[in-house]
């Protein structure tokens, strides 16, 4: 009794010194005080796995031990952490790691330019750079996707209650239709193309495209390697730049590093954060083409770029899981696994009900988000961190660690499907 009066206590506090703005704290009202792998453990000792993965940011666990040592190692050297943009060997050495083990593996090429610590500044950078190299203002962005929360980022992104919030008028953006927005037997880059080639459309030339290869705040929705084919080559026809947002996708999500190498395409700007620190400590980035870093120095400025600490960790992670082509291997494997569990509980418990993603980066669409918010409450009774997406919160995103073991994962689908047969009785 004195655990659960503590605990309500705790949260009270909480309550009443954090804003409201607060989110997952609502979701998952609980004190977390140690973390493993892919379990979490609260303060009274109940053990919840964690299917959340901080929103994408741990790919490779809570508090890998591996990636762990390195920062470790470093700290105790007195080595530097913070250093604004100068020149280090934690830089230095991440860079050249992540060109040869990650880059050229993949006959890719581009420079760096480490931003703010968010996957949101990344964002703002890589339209303020487009516009700069091309004289343009707008950016084509998609129906239901989303890049952050700034001003710029959520000009660029469809939730209504997110852009509601921002207080201002957003502007800079065109939306157009995503892969399979109008059904399968719309081809949407079609209809892209005319409307970016029609001078009398009322569309602006752009600046940029951006686009998620898989939309995840959207709902999990997966576009095509033909159609975003589609969307590179039209990009480059009206002199756009092309930028695929790979923040919550990168790093592995989707069974490669990068989420656009099934699609074999060549992005001009490539913007990661979440998982690229490997530990999940604030690290964010462009990878620009080289002709296209029309930046002059300092125009893009920022006090916590680059920060060393998470440069090692990220050093750490591509060392220890891409210098070998198992890990994607299993990522893959382990994906599909995932898959055909929840396509068997989707086709056993009702219809209406769809599964859909790509690697570990699955959603299953309940069609209802008063029966996934039921199911995702029910979930943390019973020991499961899993949270919504989608336009009205009506799909159950699973994003969990790339390293979880089977048995854990196994444990997770059943409170999963436990979770389900309750929500919906």
């Amino acid at each position: 009794m004195g655990g659960v009066i503590g605990k309500a206590r705790s949260l009270a506090a909480l309550e009443a010194l954090e804003s409201n703005v607060r989110s997952y704290s609502r979701s998952f009202p609980d004190i977390f005080s140690r973390a493993r792998g892919s379990i979490m453990l609260t303060e009274d000792g109940r053990r919840v796995i964690d299917f959340l993965s901080g929103a994408g940011a741990l790919n490779y666990g809570h508090n890998n031990h591996e990636i762990k040592a390195a920062l470790i190692d470093y700290l105790a050297s007195d080595a530097v952490v913070h250093g604004l943009d100068m020149a280090t060997p934690a830089k230095l050495e991440f860079m050249q790691t992540f060109s040869s083990v990650v880059l050229l593996e993949r006959s890719l090429q581009y420079r760096f330019q480490f931003t703010g610590p968010t996957g949101a500044n990344a964002v703002e950078a890589a339209l303020k750079l487009s516009r700069k190299v091309t004289g343009r203002q707008n950016i084509i962005s998609f129906t239901h996707g989303y890049h952050g929360m700034s001003l710029g980022a959520i000009a660029a992104s469809g939730n209504r209650s997110y852009r509601a919030a921002a207080g201002a008028s957003l502007s800079g953006a065109t939306f157009l239709p995503y892969d399979g927005y109008l059904g399968p037997a719309v081809d949407t880059a079609d209809y892209l193309r005319k409307v970016l080639l029609d001078e009398s459309s009322g569309i602006d030339k752009p600046a940029a495209i951006l686009v998620e290869t898989v939309q995840g705040e959207g709902g999990i929705n997966v576009a095509s390697k033909e159609w975003l084919r589609s969307i590179q080559a039209i990009a480059k026809n009206v002199g756009a730049l092309f930028i695929v947002d790979d923040i919550q996708m990168g790093c592995g999500r989707t069974g490669d590093f990068f989420s656009f190498e099934f699609a074999a395409l060549s992005p001009d700007i490539v913007v990661l954060s979440k998982s690229l620190s490997g530990y999940g400590l604030p690290l964010s980035m462009l990878l620009i083409k080289e002709e296209f870093d029309a930046w002059r120095p300092g125009e893009h400025t920022g006090t916590f770029r680059g920060n060393n600490l998470a440069l090692v960790s990220a050093t750490a992670a591509i060392n220890i899981y891409w210098r070998s082509p198992a890990f994607s291997q299993g990522v893959r494997h382990m994906g599909e696994l995932i898959r055909r569990r929840l396509e068997t509980i989707a086709s056993e418990h009702g219809n209406g009900f769809a599964v859909r993603g790509r690697g570990m980066a699955l959603g299953f669409d309940c069609q209802n988000a008063e029966v996934a918010q039921a199911m995702t409450r029910n979930a943390f009774e019973k020991g499961l961190i899993v949270e919504r997406c989608g336009p009205v919160d009506q799909v159950v995103k699973c994003l969990p660690a790339l390293t979880i073991d089977l048995e854990t994962l196994n444990q997770g689908l059943e409170i999963f499907e436990e979770s389900l047969v309750e929500a919906r009785k």
